[in-house]
């Protein structure tokens, strides 16, 4: 891969440029709605972020700096993950450690059933996802019997994992060889088929595929009846958005202006996420942006996607409480809808 080299931009360079973009009509900068409204109860948000441990798709995040800023915040930082963090974002926000984020669907619903303090917020994009496998594996059946490697036994992935097995009728404890091995040796293991399948997110899907590890047997962005749900939202502390409301909208039409920006600027958008030390190279992040659905927050309903993923965890026995119950107290969409209307394509 041939790696682009990039002229540093400066603030000034980032605000012309999306400057540019919404004089011709592909972003809107909203300047009259946010003199309407009064200012944030707070200046200063915090959100989920770790190098070591970045999701490329969570794009949104890594762009919003300068809109947060055109929100009223002044004091903007970035909470990393703990040791015990066992989901990825979710126990962040939960602990009030960051205040908004993204968030995987399973990650909220499974943190919400265990008492976290988090709520939904927003849909961000779906399909993300991709099962790869050695060529000897030609669909998610051929999976029966065969070794499927996770990071650690309670990791993220075996949940959506096993909603999917289920889903076509395998069963995930019998039909499956769940095995643990670090991330880093996952290329080299699917390679040598000491393993049959792993499951990646951007930027580590684009990699695989560029350095042809493996094929790709499930793709959630195209495959039904994954492409039909959000994989990634937008979640905030529960404390945080009760006690701020103005701040909690401005925040969340910040990241669906970023969302906006990844879909229809994605050069835009991969410029300053590597620009801003996201670790991967320009090429790949164009590509991640250029790939990953970001274009539907306005037309998919979230809460489809809350119910769909927690009837089949509830089935599973990943959560207790009854699905309904659940969405009714973790789901708050009000800001989504006043955002909708005001933020019309």
């Amino acid at each position: 891969m041939n790696t682009q080299i990039l002229k540093p931009w400066t603030r000034r360079d980032f605000l012309d440029r999306m400057a540019t973009v919404s004089a011709a009509g592909a972003l809107s900068l909203y300047p009259e709605i946010v003199a309407a409204e009064p200012p944030p109860e707070t200046t200063s948000i915090r959100i989920v972020y770790d190098p070591t441990f970045a999701i490329l798709c969570f794009g949104p995040l890594y762009v919003a700096t300068e809109m947060l800023k055109l929100e009223g915040f002044t004091d903007i930082s970035y909470a990393p993950f703990e040791e015990d963090d066992n989901y990825m974002d979710s126990p962040v926000l939960a602990s009030g450690r960051a205040d908004i984020s993204a968030a995987w669907v399973l990650d909220i619903i499974a943190t919400a059933d265990r008492g976290g303090a988090i709520v939904a917020l927003s849909g961000m994009h779906i399909g993300c996802t991709e099962i790869f496998a050695h060529e000897g594996i030609k669909s998610i059946r051929d999976l029966k019997g065969k070794k499927v490697t996770l990071a650690s036994e309670g990791s993220a992935e075996k949940g959506w994992l096993s909603i999917l097995f289920t889903y076509i009728g395998l069963d995930p404890e019998k039909d499956i060889e769940w095995v643990v091995h670090p991330y880093e040796e996952w290329g080299d293991l699917l390679t040598a088929g000491k393993v049959d399948a792993i499951v990646l997110w951007p930027p580590d899907a684009q990699v695989f595929r560029a350095q042809k590890i493996g094929h790709v047997i499930l793709n959630s962005g195209t495959d039904k009846p994954w492409k039909d749900y959000y994989c990634c939202t937008i979640a905030g502390n529960r404390d945080f958005v009760s006690q701020n409301p103005v701040a909690t909208k401005r925040a969340i039409r910040a990241m669906l202006k970023a969302t906006d920006l990844c879909a229809q600027e994605p050069e835009l958008a991969a410029r300053a996420v590597v620009e801003n030390g996201f670790p991967t190279e320009y090429e790949t992040a164009l590509q991640v942006f250029s790939e990953v659905p970001y274009a539907v927050w306005r037309e998919y309903d979230p809460e489809d996607s809350f119910r769909f993923y927690a009837l089949r965890m509830h089935q599973l026995g990943l959560i207790k409480q009854s699905p309904e119950a659940l969405i009714s107290r973790i789901t708050d969409w009000r800001f989504l809808n006043e955002l909708k209307q005001e933020l019309k394509a």
